[in-house]
């Protein structure tokens, strides 16, 4: 069974607030005397101005390119991006989505190449396994505004929000592919929202899983800001997985969770034992960092408006920490990759020397030329100066005395402090008006008197002592694309005592710093506000939470806020869910094969077990995580962990039924090979006729013996799958990554389908090419008994079927 099913309301609310569009500006005001007085636009449409001279002598300075590429290159730079896309690899239409762009839309669009242009309207990219990442020779602009791309739009439309396709800049897939991840693989994604990147790590993970079993391996994916998370959320709820956690967490102080002692958290819960494993570290980290994001100008183009060099300088600290943190979570013999979509050197290759100074021999930048041939890529740069307050710094030696909290050592290439003293002064009188912010005249002729100095002191141009040119660089006119930089790096030896590894059990979130208003170059270069609300997933309730908060303070909440609320504020506690009763009813109203692991895999976000709407599975990788987390303190502040399972049955009629759970569509492609009661085999015809009407009646399937098992099932939920051979069958149900399944509810009359629409949009399109690419005999088949059908739907319709049941409830 194939996976990418739901979504939560929430996050796609706050998903589409904050997809702006940021190629449009907004329209003048009609009605004002001076069109012009509106955001100063003209009053027809104009686009972005993409120049910046103070981004042109920046990066012609650091050589960036070479001088007879720089026109090529900022032409590249002032088109807008291609759209790309990648296909679910783990999805069980994978070969039909890549066959229908290889036949079809590769044909039909050709006459759409645009002027100018790729001679291919859409590619497969040559560098991406499998022909599973696609390259298309239109903008999302494009796409939108065309009508005769509208076909092809709805498609990407429809796959991406069901999961099958996720719409991806193409640079943005390559570090994932660098990480060398297999399933068995524990994985930190440390800044991942918006999700693309994590949703592809899930994808590898879980590519080679079978039917009803899960890898062995997990993903954490982090993100500081909440609001962000939602969006993480959002993106990954698509693979519909038991495989990871979301956290939302600092970076540079994510847990590391040891349990060195026991603590209250786990005698709570009533955990005696040590968990399963004694500290949370990692096979693979993923440290995409927030950066300026000059390298999505393509995407955003307003950061043309907004560059300066001062972005870079001052993330470079931050950038630095969390790729440290990242190190010591990362276990001896693991890999990191480093990444960031900005072009500058100083959040690139300077982070990356700074790093290998720290960690000694203990980590090593790998050669990774060899690795993915076809993508073409640069190597990093030996050299690079630091521009700061208009002025070129070629060393540490040329920073100015009240800028060295601002210009670090580790920012040149050599990593050297090279400092100099003050001449002929007293400094602690200065510095302390200076501090005070008295007498800035003196403080400025101080600071021209020593640049003036020094000025016949110029140092030799840095070279670092590190092999960076095992960096690589991407950019826009190489591949038509956006710009990244990827560095990988491999971990030999626990890192120097001094550097941050030491402790781990007793750091907790210390208060917010400014990560959580960084530009990201993924969302489109738009910063987020960080105060923001995590929606609660059991209650509904949304309670203003800033990253960083401490938690509830059972003494102010009472016992009872405590309870409900878990340790983080505003966000919903991770319960085990212990609740027998429910469980062997669950397994007994299905038929659940006893080789199916229920005992510690069930978690839910509410407390109180009579009020459980939804109840999570959870892998076991990601169970071991969670009572490592409780035994810890409750370190992990987590926002999303498992896969929705079942949902509690609200509709009136539901109260009649002897289950009051039903199975979720995400939940299903897991459990069905372990199902063996209220399970149903219909034919295609059957199936096809219930996902276009939605609810038939027992008397009115085709197959008539099909509506007679059918309306001997218990009162409740139950499964129906589509037959291979295009028989209704009553054999055992073999189940294999083809299977195609839905849930229905078996009312007093008739069956009813419990499937989004969007997910019955795409199964009936899926399951017509199925047809038309197999034996004919169901179109035959299905027209011979159409007429009745149509009729009896019509009168059913009019009717109303009272006991339809749809995909919303619950």
């Amino acid at each position: 069974m194939g996976r990418g099913r739901g979504g939560s309301r929430t996050q796609r609310r706050h998903f589409r607030q904050n997809r702006e569009n940021v190629w449009k500006r907004t329209k003048p005001d009609p009605s004002s005397e001076n069109p012009t007085e509106n955001n100063g636009a003209d009053p027809s449409w104009q686009p972005f101005a993409t120049q910046n001279p103070a981004f042109e002598e920046y990066y012609k300075e650091q050589g960036i390119v070479a001088p007879e590429e720089w026109d090529l290159f900022m032409e590249y730079l002032r088109k807008p991006l291609p759209a790309a896309f990648r296909i679910n690899s783990s999805s069980q239409f994978c070969s039909d989505i890549r066959t229908q762009l290889e036949s079809d839309f590769m044909i039909s669009l050709q006459s759409e190449v645009s002027e100018g242009g790729e001679l291919q309207p859409i590619r497969p990219l040559a560098w991406y396994p499998e022909n599973l990442a696609w390259h298309s020779n239109f903008s999302r602009m494009q796409l939108r505004k065309n009508q005769t791309l509208e076909r092809f739009h709805e498609f990407l439309k429809l796959e991406n929000e069901i999961g099958n396709i996720t719409r991806q800049e193409a640079v943005s897939m390559v570090p994932p592919l660098f990480l060398d991840v297999r399933p068995e693989h524990f994985i930190l994604d440390m800044c991942a929202a918006p999700g693309s990147k994590t949703f592809q790590l899930l994808e590898i993970i879980h590519r080679s899983t079978k039917p009803g079993h899960l890898p062995d391996g997990l993903v954490v994916a982090n993100d500081l800001d909440v609001q962000r998370c939602n969006l993480l959320i959002h993106q990954t709820k698509r693979m519909c997985t038991a495989n990871l956690i979301v956290t939302n967490n600092e970076a540079q102080h994510f847990p590391g969770c040891r349990s060195t002692k026991k603590s209250s958290s786990a005698s709570e819960i009533g955990m005696e034992l040590e968990p399963p494993i004694s500290q949370l570290l990692f096979d693979r980290v993923l440290c995409d960092v927030p950066c300026s994001g000059d390298g999505t100008l393509r995407k955003a183009p307003d950061i043309w408006r907004k560059w300066h060099a001062g972005h870079g300088n001052g993330l470079h600290a931050l950038q630095v920490q969390i790729a440290m943190r990242g190190l010591s979570l990362l276990k001896v013999g693991g890999r990191m990759v480093y990444s960031t979509c900005s072009m500058n050197p100083v959040e690139n290759e300077a982070v990356i020397g700074e790093i290998l100074r720290k960690c000694g021999g203990s980590v090593e930048l790998v050669d990774v030329s060899s690795e993915l041939p076809q993508l073409v890529r640069r190597p990093g740069l030996k050299k690079w100066k630091v521009r700061d307050k208009g002025k070129w710094l070629a060393s540490s030696k040329d920073v100015g005395k009240y800028r060295t909290n601002a210009i670090g050592p580790g920012m040149f290439p050599s990593g050297r402090n090279l400092a100099r003293s003050m001449n002929h002064r007293d400094s602690t009188e200065e510095e302390e008006k200076h501090e005070n912010g008295e007498d800035e005249n003196v403080v400025e002729e101080l600071q021209s008197s020593e640049d003036a100095v020094f000025s016949g002191n110029e140092v030799d141009e840095e070279v670092s002592p590190f092999p960076l040119e095992r960096c690589m660089r991407i950019v826009p006119h190489d591949q038509n694309g956006g710009a990244f930089f990827v560095a990988v790096l491999h971990k030999h030896s626990p890192l120097p005592a001094n550097q941050g590894t030491a402790n781990l059990a007793d750091e907790t979130n210390t208060e917010a710093t400014s990560e959580a208003e960084l530009i990201e170059g993924e969302q489109d270069g738009v910063p987020l506000e960080p105060d923001i609300s995590i929606k609660s997933e059991e209650n509904g309730s949304e309670a203003n939470q800033v990253p960083g908060d401490e938690a509830a303070d059972p003494k102010k909440n009472g016992g009872k806020r405590k309870q409900l609320q878990g340790k983080w504020k505003g966000v919903d506690p991770v319960v085990l869910f212990k609740d027998e009763a429910v469980i062997d009813a669950i397994k007994t109203f299905y038929g659940i094969d006893e080789s199916f692991p229920f005992n510690g895999h069930l978690v839910t976000r509410n407390n109180d077990t009579n009020h459980v709407k939804r109840i999570y599975y959870v892998s076991k990788a990601v169970k071991d995580a969670l009572d490592l987390n409780f035994y810890v303190g409750e370190q992990l502040k987590i926002a999303s962990v498992g896969l929705k399972m079942f949902e509690r049955q609200t509709a009136s009629v539901a109260s009649c039924a002897p289950c009051a759970f039903r199975i979720s569509s995400e939940g299903l492609p897991l459990i069905l090979p372990y199902i063996t009661k209220q399970i149903l085999h219909a034919s295609p015809v059957d199936f096809k006729h219930i996902l276009q009407y939605k609810s038939i009646k027992f008397s009115d399937f085709v197959d008539a013996e099909f509506g007679a098992k059918a309306s001997n099932l218990m009162l409740g939920c139950c499964v129906l799958v589509l037959s291979k051979d295009g028989k209704f069958s009553s054999d055992p149900i073999q189940v294999d990554e083809s299977t195609i399944a839905i849930g229905c509810w078996k009312g007093q009359n008739s069956l009813s389908m419990m499937v989004t629409a969007l997910d019955c949009q795409e199964l009936l399109e899926r399951l017509l090419m199925r047809i038309e690419t197999g034996n004919g005999s169901l179109e035959s088949t299905d027209e011979a008994s159409n007429g009745n059908v149509d009729v009896e739907m019509e009168d059913m319709q009019k009717n109303g079927d009272k006991e339809m049941v749809t995909a919303t409830e619950g």
